[in-house]
């Protein structure tokens, strides 16, 4: 079976960006103008009603019924991710003050023996 991408987090970062999160926990924010383009898009340059968005039928999805394929969302963010971008959030764990840190290992409370 090939893996098919689901949105099921879509979260406004300004402007025309938007950060997703995909059924396999890859995140990446995704800059939505080259996609408003064509007459069912053309509402969608109003700042305003851009930020109306919601997640549906795993992708963004507008009030006038305009939406872009998850599969495209995915790429733009699995894209970003090759540039240098953090890994998804799953991968990381919150240090004490709420900032992103690598996670630590548990070391076992039985010490190793050596024969």
């Amino acid at each position: 079976m090939t893996f098919l991408p689901s949105v099921i987090r879509a979260d406004f970062r300004g402007g025309f960006r938007i950060r997703l999160t995909f059924n396999d926990v890859l995140e990446g924010t995704v800059d939505f103008r080259p996609w408003l383009e064509g007459p069912v898009f053309e509402a969608l340059k109003d700042p305003a009603y851009f930020r109306e968005f919601f997640v549906d039928g795993g992708t963004v999805a507008w009030p006038n019924g305009a939406d872009i394929a998850p599969e495209t969302l995915y790429e733009a963010a699995s894209a970003q991710r090759t540039r240098g971008q953090r890994p998804p959030r799953a991968l990381r764990s919150q240090g004490s003050r709420g900032r992103a840190t690598a996670p630590t290992r548990v070391k076992s409370p039985k010490a190793r023996v050596r024969p």
